[in-house]
Parts: C-alpha cells; sequence; structure tokens
C-alpha cells in the first residue's frame, strides 16, 4: 500500500488535516477493525468455539451496526 496523503494546512501553514483516497483508507479501516477484534478475541478467550460460518455471520453483523 503507498500512502499519498494530501495535507490540509491552516493559514500559518501548520499541517492540520490529511485528506487519503478512499481505498487507502478502507484499507486502513479494515486493518484497524481486525487487530480491534484479534485483541478482543485475544483477551477473552474461552472455551467456547464458533463454527467458521458462525464466526463469518457474527462478524458481519457487527459491521452492519457500525
Amino acid at each position: 500500500m503507498q500512502l499519498q496523503p494530501n495535507y490540509i494546512v491552516d493559514n500559518n501553514n501548520r499541517k492540520i488535516a490529511v485528506q487519503l483516497d478512499i481505498k487507502t483508507y478502507e484499507k486502513i479501516t479494515e486493518t484497524l477493525e481486525n487487530y480491534a477484534l484479534f485483541k478482543y478475541m485475544e483477551e477473552n478467550k474461552s472455551d467456547e468455539k464458533l463454527s467458521l460460518s458462525d464466526a463469518k455471520e457474527y462478524y458481519n453483523s457487527l459491521r452492519q451496526k457500525s
């Protein structure tokens, strides 16, 4: 992934925001969501196991709520 940010500056030429293309933004968001889910699962280990299809269904339901 090649980051090509466009910086938005104020009147004093200080960087105040960054603009990214949508594909990069979506990749960053997906990566953060996956990492957060991994950390949550790691911290809340239990003996309960989900099948792959159940896990995907649950994950998709979480994404639809946000």
